[in-house]
Order: C-alpha cells, then sequence, then structure tokens
C-alpha cells in the first residue's frame, strides 16, 4: 500500500509544507535545477525517502540506496563505481544513506572525498539529532532540512487516498480519528495499520471498519509512542520539567503519555525517585518517602493497580515546594574535592582507640556537642585547618528550608559570638 500510494510529483506529497510550498527551501533547490547535498532530519514516517526519490527523479538522476544498518565501506565503494560510470554518461547520481546516524566515523568520513568532488550528491536520512551523530565534517557540506511529524489533517488526507483508491473498505470517522491519533504523525505507521485492516476486513468481508471492529483487531497495538530514541527522552525531560515548574496537568499528562507509550513503571518510578531528591530535597523530605513508597506499591500490585500509587507521587511532586539546595552544594562539594588537595584531618575530630593515639592527642580538645548547651558546640570547627567555610549548602526560603535556613543563621550567629 505505501508504495502504491507513493507520491510521483513533488505536488502530490503530503505535509512537509514549510520545506516544500512555494517560495520553501527544498522546493526552491528542486526548481533550481542543481541538486546539493543535504540531511532529512525527522521522525519515522514523515517522507525523508519520499523526498530523496523525487529529488533523483527531477534531476534525472541515477538514484542509489544504502541502508546504514545494513551496509558498510563495501556498500559506499560500490556506490563509487556506480558513480563513475554513470559520469561518463553524463549522468548525476543521488546516493541516499537512510538511518545515517548508523554509519560510524569512518564509514561517514568514506563518503567526504566523492561530495567534495561532486561525484554524486549526498542525502542522508536520520531520525537522531545530526549535530550529534552526524560528522561534522560531513554535516558542513549538508543542508539539514528539519522535518516535522504529519499533521492530523495531512493523515486524513492519505486514509482518503487509499479509499479512493480501492485500497481499504469506508472507515468509521470515529475509527479514523482514531487511526490518526495512533499514527502519531507518522505516515509509514498509518500505511502499515491501514494495510493490516484491510487484509483482515476482506477475509471477514466487511464493507465498513467500525471502531469497535478497529479495536476488536488492533488492541495492544493501538499504543502510539515509541520507547526508543529522542522521542522518549524528549518526554521524560517534559516530565521532569513539568514537575519542576509545579505543573500538576502537566505532569500527569507527560506520565500518561509515557505510559500510553509502554514505558516501563519502573523506570518512571526511579525517575520519580530522582526528582524528588534533585529538586524537592529538604523542602519537602516527605517527597523522597513518598517516592520510596509508590516505587514499592508498584512492585506489590504491578499494572494497572500501582500506576495510581505512581500517578499520586506525580502529583505530589509537582505541588511540593521546590529546592535543589542540596543538589547543587553536593555537585560543588564533588568539584572543590576533585580540584583540591588531600587535607589531614583535624586532630581534635581523629578517632582515638588506642593508647598511643591518645598519646599522640588524636581526639584532644573535641567538645562533645550533647554536653554544650542547646546541643552546640559554638565556636567548634569541622572542616580541615585552614579551610575556609565553602558555603556548599544555601537552603532557599521555601518550604521546610525555610526553618532550616533560619536555624543555620542562629547557629552562624552564636559561632560569631563564641569568637
Amino acid at each position: 500500500m505505501a508504495e502504491r500510494l507513493r507520491p510521483q510529483r513533488l505536488s502530490e506529497v503530503i505535509g512537509q509544507q514549510h520545506l516544500l510550498g512555494e517560495g520553501m527551501a527544498l522546493r526552491i533547490a528542486f526548481e533550481s535545477g542543481q541538486p546539493h547535498s543535504c540531511i532529512l532530519w525527522g521522525p519515522p514516517g514523515t517522507g525523508k525517502t519520499t523526498i530523496a526519490r523525487l529529488m533523483a527523479n527531477a534531476f534525472d538522476a541515477q538514484f542509489i540506496t544504502i541502508s546504514a544498518v545494513l551496509g558498510g565501506v563495501k556498500d559506499i565503494r560500490e556506490a563509487v563505481e556506480q558513480a563513475q560510470i554513470a559520469l561518463g554518461q553524463g549522468r548525476r547520481t543521488i546516493v541516499f544513506v537512510d538511518e545515517v546516524h548508523r554509519f560510524n566515523k569512518s564509514q561517514q568520513d568514506a563518503f567526504l572525498p566523492h561530495v567534495e568532488s561532486g561525484l554524486f550528491t549526498f542525502i542522508g536520512a536520520t531520525t537522531e539529532n545530526p549535530s550529534f551523530e552526524v560528522n561534522s565534517a560531513l554535516l558542513s557540506r549538508a543542508a539539514v532540512y528539519v522535518l516535522q511529524p504529519l499533521a492530523p489533517e495531512d493523515l486524513e488526507r492519505i486514509v482518503a487516498r487509499a479509499h479512493d483508491i480501492g485500497a481499504v473498505p469506508a472507515i468509521e470517522k470515529i475509527a479514523i480519528d482514531r487511526l490518526i491519533a495512533y499514527a502519531d504523525g507518522d505516515a509509514r505507521r498509518l500505511l502499515n495499520t491501514l494495510e493490516t485492516l484491510a487484509v483482515a476486513a476482506t477475509q471477514e468481508k466487511l464493507t465498513e471498519i467500525t471502531d469497535v471492529w478497529l479495536l476488536k483487531v488492533l488492541g495492544e497495538r493501538m499504543r502510539r509512542y515509541d520507547k526508543g530514541g529522542e522521542q522518549f527522552y524528549d518526554t521524560i525531560s517534559a516530565l521532569h520539567k513539568s514537575v519542576r515548574g509545579s505543573d500538576p496537568d502537566a505532569a500527569l499528562y507527560w506520565f500518561v503519555r509515557m505510559l500510553d507509550g509502554g514505558a516501563d513503571p519502573r523506570y518512571l518510578a526511579r525517575r520519580l525517585i530522582r526528582m524528588a531528591s534533585e529538586d524537592i530535597g529538604l523542602a519537602d523530605p516527605r517527597a523522597l518517602r513518598l517516592a520510596l513508597d509508590a516505587s514499592e506499591v508498584y512492585e506489590r500490585l504491578g499494572t494497572p493497580e500501582g500506576e495510581l500509587a505512581l500517578a499520586e507521587c506525580v502529583v505530589y511532586l509537582a505541588v511540593a515546594a521546590k529546592s535543589n539546595a542540596v543538589y547543587k552544594a553536593f555537585n560543588e562539594a564533588k568539584a572543590f574535592v576533585k580540584k583540591d588537595g588531600t587535607r589531614p584531618v583535624p586532630m581534635h575530630l581523629r578517632n582515638a582507640p588506642t593508647k598511643l593515639m591518645k598519646e599522640l592527642d588524636y581526639g584532644k580538645g573535641y567538645r562533645y556537642a550533647h554536653d554544650e548547651e542547646g546541643g552546640f558546640a559554638a565556636g567548634e570547627r569541622y572542616l580541615p585547618d585552614g579551610m575556609a567555610s565553602p558555603g556548599f549548602y544555601r537552603p532557599v526560603e521555601r518550604g521546610l528550608e525555610l526553618k532550616i535556613a533560619d536555624k543555620l543563621r542562629q547557629l552562624k550567629k552564636l559561632n560569631n559570638q563564641s569568637g
């Protein structure tokens, strides 16, 4: 079905009008008559391969496809030989590398001299950020075009086109909406699903695909979310930032999006524990305990019952007072110790379990805080000799840290008064 519906002309491409519309970058490239190397970056099913094929047709160029998953340097050498033959015949060549981010550095470097010499035009397709996955040398020689997920109206046009050519029977409107939501901007996913439905509908001699029948046939496949790759990490980032930003609705939305996509609830539980430590800390120490409890509840109940405890935790973390004071203090202390020398422990803080150690003044002069007024030995020093107070921990004026900050100011005042 995907091949039957693949556009043969630029005007037939659905979506990506920010690149292919009148006066837009890729449209201008097509109309210029002069191909140039480029990288098409976007989610699956957004038309990267189709655009590359259309570019080859527009320039009457030989089109060579290499899969970075299955191919290697041998395939690159063969492409070079074919391009040299075509050049001798006065014909251009476009080498299309699908999932170019899967090629290692040496494989990517193998393209460079031929791109620079103009032997062929290089087009790479990637679902990952090329800034991280493509060598800077190759990246600097190729324009990067960012493709967007297809809009619901674009996907609806694809469904209509499939019906018009007789590839699928009529589909109930609510079923179309569900299919579009499931496809999540991915035309390939939509077409593959339509093909599955068409085969099943033919076997059952259905004249219309209803929403009830759709759910019966596809069931748990109706998840809309890829558990791997950049989208996964973008979504967990959105959840974390929503919690940090104290927006319980947004936090719940991203949490459920991840569950809906099949993310492991145990992974989410671990991330919630991290959020409680990093973004709430001592402003509300109960948050960490609640996160640990929610994780334990999930282990006991599993899915779906245990997910409610995780949702409760998400809401609590979002509305809790926020402080990253401990997180910052810990990182500052690590950085300080890493660059600092190994300072000896002051004598009065050393343990003295033996007679010899006592004779050497280990522990001499140590003041036992519990014997002092208020349980605080005012003026006592606990840092290495000669080391100024670094001030790693700076409590914020929120939640429980309000009281912690008050207490630290009071203790500092007592130390100053003691001289």
